[in-house]
C-alpha cells in the first residue's frame, strides 16, 4: 500500500471516529475545537480536512445531524415533548431548535409532526400507511393524488414472516463505513473482508455480518445516508485504517426472520414498519441493523437470510 493511501485511510479513521463521537454525545455541547482534539487534528487543518472528506463543514454536519435526528423522534414518538427532543438532539433551547428547524424543512417542528408520514416504499417512491403515494419536495414528503387501492397496498407490504419482540445481546463488531445508496454497500465489504480474512477473523463460529443504518432514509437524502459494514468478533481486535470498532448495544428489539433476494430488501422492511404501527411499540435508542446468515454469493438462488433487527419502547 502506497504511502499516499496509507495517508487517506488514517484521515478517514480520524473522520469516523468524530462521527462516532457526535453520535455517542448528540445531547451535548460539541464545538470544533473538541473535535480537532478528537480527530488529532488542529482546528485549521480540521475544518479543511474534514470538509474534503465528508463534503460538508464540520459545523454543517453537526448540526445536520442534530436536526434529523430530532426530526426521526418527531416522527417516530408521537407523544415525545418537542422541547424535550430540542434537548436530546444537543439545541441549547427551543427558540434555537425551532429556528433551525424551520430554515432547514420549511416548516415548523409541530408541523412537521402533522405531516403524513412516509412509512412504506417501493422503487423509490414512499407512500404512507393508507397507501397515499408521497412526493418529496425539498426536505418535505407531501401526498399526491394516487393512492393505492387495497390489495397492490398488501402486495407492496406483505411478506410473509413472524415478527418475534425479544431480548438481543450486545454485539462488539468491526467495521467499514459506507456513505450513500443502499446496493453500494458492497465496497465496504469488500474491504471489511480484506482486513478480516488475513487475521483469521472469519474463522469463527459467530463471525457473522451486520449492516448497521445510522440514518433514516425518510429524513436523510440517500447520498448522505451512513451505514456500515460490521463483522462481529469476540477478541481484542487491533483495527487500524478505514476499519473501526463499535458497540451494537443490547437490548429489547422487533426480530423478522426473512429469506429474500436483493429486490426483496424494501418489502421486508416495509413488513417491519407495517408491524411496528399495529405492536404497541415505537422504535427505540440504538440501531436498526440487518443480521446476516449466510453468504448470499453462496445459495442457490442467491437469497439472503437475515434477521431485520429494531429497537423497541414501549408507547
Amino acid at each position: 500500500m502506497t504511502s499516499q493511501e496509507l495517508s487517506k485511510q488514517e484521515y478517514i479513521a480520524r473522520i469516523n471516529r468524530i462521527m462516532e463521537y457526535i453520535e455517542q454525545h448528540i445531547d451535548q455541547p460539541i464545538n470544533l475545537y473538541a473535535m480537532a482534539q478528537i480527530a488529532h487534528f488542529s482546528p485549521f487543518h480540521f475544518h479543511r480536512i474534514f470538509t474534503v472528506v465528508v463534503g460538508e463543514t464540520p459545523a454543517n454536519f453537526l448540526q445536520r445531524i442534530r436536526i434529523e435526528k430530532a426530526a426521526q423522534q418527531l416522527k417516530d414518538s408521537p407523544s415525545k415533548v418537542i422541547g424535550d427532543i430540542a434537548y436530546s438532539c444537543g439545541f441549547s433551547s427551543v427558540s434555537l431548535f425551532s429556528r433551525t428547524f424551520r430554515k432547514h424543512f420549511g416548516v415548523s417542528a409541530k408541523e412537521y409532526r402533522q405531516l403524513e408520514k412516509p412509512l412504506l416504499v417501493k422503487d423509490g417512491i414512499y407512500f404512507s400507511k393508507m397507501g397515499q403515494q408521497l412526493s418529496k419536495k425539498s426536505k418535505l414528503f407531501v401526498i399526491q393524488n394516487e393512492e393505492f387501492c387495497t390489495n397492490k397496498l398488501k402486495q407492496l407490504i406483505i411478506m410473509e414472516t413472524e415478527v418475534i419482540v425479544k431480548e438481543m445481546p450486545e454485539l462488539q463488531v468491526i467495521y467499514c463505513r459506507h456513505t450513500g445508496a443502499f446496493n453500494q454497500i458492497g465496497q465496504a465489504y469488500g474491504k471489511l473482508m480484506q482486513f478480516a480474512g488475513p487475521r483469521g477473523l472469519l474463522n469463527s463460529p459467530n463471525a457473522k455480518t451486520l449492516t448497521v443504518y445510522h440514518d433514516d432514509p425518510s429524513v436523510t437524502e440517500m447520498d448522505k445516508m451512513r451505514q456500515s459494514a460490521c463483522l462481529i468478533v469476540n477478541s481484542d481486535v487491533k483495527v487500524e485504517g478505514e476499519i473501526g470498532k463499535m458497540t451494537v448495544p443490547a437490548g429489547k428489539y422487533a426480530v423478522g426472520h426473512f429469506e429474500i433476494v436483493e429486490a426483496q430488501f424494501e418489502q421486508a422492511w416495509n413488513t417491519m414498519c407495517l408491524w411496528l404501527t399495529e405492536s404497541g411499540y415505537e422504535p427505540g435508542e440504538g440501531y436498526n441493523y440487518e443480521l446476516y446468515y449466510n453468504d448470499h454469493t453462496q445459495h442457490p438462488e442467491r437469497k439472503f437470510i437475515l434477521d431485520i433487527c429494531i429497537p423497541l419502547k414501549r408507547l
